[in-house]
């Protein structure tokens, strides 16, 4: 195994998602993070926003100069919003970086589907094709060959990854599928909003951005290559008074008649040494709680004979396995490296 030690900038340091990269790479054998960037609080100590950074060594939030990072990094990772790592992304795999991107630039292939879910301009095409879309579990060894990674959103691995075996299969009907999603707040980012107020959130439970939401054309993309023809879903976020997880309760129906355990079977075989999937006996369905700080997707089901429609329930954390976890997991792909390294996190209980 390559065990080359490389320097990791990363751009966007101020929100959820850079600052769980922060704490998630101070565990790497092989990463130190070298340069953290923020235009909006250049030259400010990470732990002035952040104090549970307070121990970090590289505390000094450099402004977005790609000269500069590239003589302090290897790799970079664009926490940015959308129609930022755009313009980003393009220097920085000039300069010679490798890239991994966790905004949504970069992961649908079709201009005018980003155009019109994203509300921005796409990014030019050719560098949309050269991006590898990063769903670890299926597109691995396209990401290992690679120096440009589209890190998948979070409602989209959750959904996918509890979607896609099924699919790829050919045990439920594509055209069936319905996707009812929670998510924690902290899914909105640290930004300030009416519908992120504590007293607007806390005790209330809202669905939100109903057949609207930018991740269902990510999804029905995956899920199209995976059927081999066009796939369209129903998809509904909600928005739940917690700060992590995602849980994605699916439905669909089954092709022909087969039971809960033939459906866990063909998952284990299809997720067979990818560390990050767990399928849980029968009889055990997952929750947030049980994954939370760590990039576990743990994933149930549930085959009800009366109806003949098949129940999966798939879990991640948001922040980990849903962004930061899942950008390494991708770093270390990209490397050669065993894909847990610096992720061998056993999850917070309770």
């Amino acid at each position: 195994m390559n065990t080359t030690h490389i320097r990791a900038a990363i751009v966007g340091s101020t929100g959820y998602g850079g600052v769980e990269l922060i704490r998630l790479l101070q565990s790497h054998p092989y990463v130190s993070v070298t340069s953290v960037i923020s235009s909006s609080a250049a030259g400010a100590p990470i732990a002035e926003g952040f104090p549970h950074l307070t121990e970090i060594r590289t505390d000094l939030l450099d402004g977005v100069d790609v000269e500069l990072i590239r003589g302090k990094a290897d790799v970079v990772f664009l926490a940015t919003p959308h129609g930022v790592s755009m313009k980003l992304a393009p220097e920085f795999l000039a300069a010679g970086l490798k890239v991994i991107d966790l905004s949504g630039d970069y992961r649908l292939k079709d201009g005018e589907a980003y155009r019109k879910w994203y509300k921005h301009e796409p990014a030019a095409k050719a560098d949309v094709d050269s991006a590898v879309y990063g769903l670890a579990e299926v597109y691995g060894e396209q990401v290992s060959k690679t120096n440009f990674v589209s890190n998948p959103g979070c409602f989209t691995t959750t959904s996918l990854l509890g979607l896609y075996p099924a699919v790829k299969a050919g045990w439920i009907d594509p055209d069936s599928i319905i996707i009812d999603a929670k998510s924690g707040v902290s899914g909105a980012g640290r930004g300030l909003s009416l519908g992120n107020h504590y007293s607007e959130i806390n005790e209330n439970f809202k669905a939100y951005k109903v057949n609207n939401h930018q991740h269902t054309p990510e999804i029905e993309q995956v899920l199209s290559e995976a059927a081999g023809r066009p796939v369209v879903t129903t998809f509904t976020p909600h928005l739940v008074p917690m700060t992590r997880g995602i849980m994605a309760t699916m439905y669909a129906t089954m092709t022909e008649k087969r039971g809960t355990e033939q459906f866990m079977e063909l998952y284990r075989q299809f997720y067979e040494g990818r560390r990050f999937v767990r399928i849980r006996p029968l009889g055990q369905l997952p929750a947030t709680k049980e994954v939370t700080g760590t990039n576990y997707c743990d994933i149930g089901f549930s085959a009800d004979e009366r109806t003949g429609r098949i129940t999966i329930i798939s879990v991640t954390d948001n922040l980990v396995k849903g962004a930061a976890g899942q950008a390494i997991q991708n770093l270390n792909l990209t490397m050669g490296w065993d894909e847990s390294l610096g992720l061998a996190f056993t999850p917070v209980y309770p």
